[in-house]
């Protein structure tokens, strides 16, 4: 059995850098981590791919809007969704190599698998393949991050009622699109998708966005998301979502009390 003075179980930003410290201190180290890659949701589904998107439809966004007024002619301009995804997908690749580079060199031991504890010092892996493997520790770091709450009346079946984890690679750019909740991962990609030509609407429970902010910054940001051509319902309290083969209705009450319905491709929550 593997005796290590440190097991990491986790391997997001928390996890992978409390291994790397660990392993500079002098201890022997190991990290557990389920997903295939390292690096957590920041790196795989969140913070990297969600700004590698940003980056990719600023650029498509100048082109076609501002490119003219210098001079620059990009007549037959056209995007091509499935290279921008490509090229999301490779940015994430290299970031999360660039990780696995970090355990090497800091002689982290790497586990796949599920990580649980026997007892205090104990803990169990188990592989994809189902087997298990026992290793010793004197010391247990857990880092196995957090899942997003959900809505009881707005069911997420991953197709049409989705996460921003499927909005980061939906098979098409969709014409209309439909966000529950104006925070920071929402109006990311309500920005990402209105660069691209989706008309995106935000319902919001609160009376402005970004709500956990500073209240400037979420004017300021309406402001400037305005003229992407999104719309905002504030104070709008969702009832339900309903999805069908290729759309979704969300029904929601306005400040006044009045049941309104919208209606979209998708609905990101």
């Amino acid at each position: 059995m593997s005796q290590f003075d440190v097991v990491v179980i986790g391997a997001g930003p928390g996890g992978y850098v409390a291994a790397i410290r660990s392993s500079q201190l002098g201890l022997k180290t190991a990290l557990i981590e389920k997903s295939p890659t390292l690096g957590g949701t920041c790196l795989n589904v969140g913070c990297i791919p969600s700004k590698a998107l940003l980056d990719s439809t600023e650029h498509y966004y100048n082109a076609k809007n501002h490119f003219a007024t210098h001079g620059i002619d990009v007549s037959g301009l056209s995007l091509n969704w499935d290279n921008m995804k490509k090229r999301k997908d490779e940015v994430v690749s290299q970031t999360c190599d660039g990780v696995m580079y970090l355990m090497n060199k800091n002689q982290i031991k790497v586990y796949q698998g599920h990580g649980s504890f026997v007892d205090a010092n104990t803990i169990q892996i188990c592989k994809a393949d189902g087997s298990t493997e026992n290793m010793q520790t004197k010391n247990t770091i857990i880092a196995t991050g957090s899942e997003p709450s959900s809505l009881s009346n707005v069911p997420i079946d991953g197709k049409r009622i989705i996460t921003s984890t499927e909005a980061l690679s939906l098979p098409s750019v969709p014409e209309t699109m439909l966000v529950i909740g104006g925070g920071i991962i929402g109006l990311e990609m309500s920005s990402v998708y209105a660069r691209m030509g989706t008309k995106v609407a935000v319902i919001e429970f609160m009376d402005r966005l970004i709500p956990t902010m500073d209240l400037s910054l979420g004017k300021e940001m309406q402001r400037i998301l305005r003229k992407l051509g999104i719309k905002f319902h504030l104070s709008h309290a969702v009832q339900q979502a309903v999805a069908s083969d290729d759309t979704v209705v969300v029904t929601a009450k306005n400040k006044k009390g009045d049941e309104v319905s919208f209606k979209g491709e998708y609905c990101l929550v």
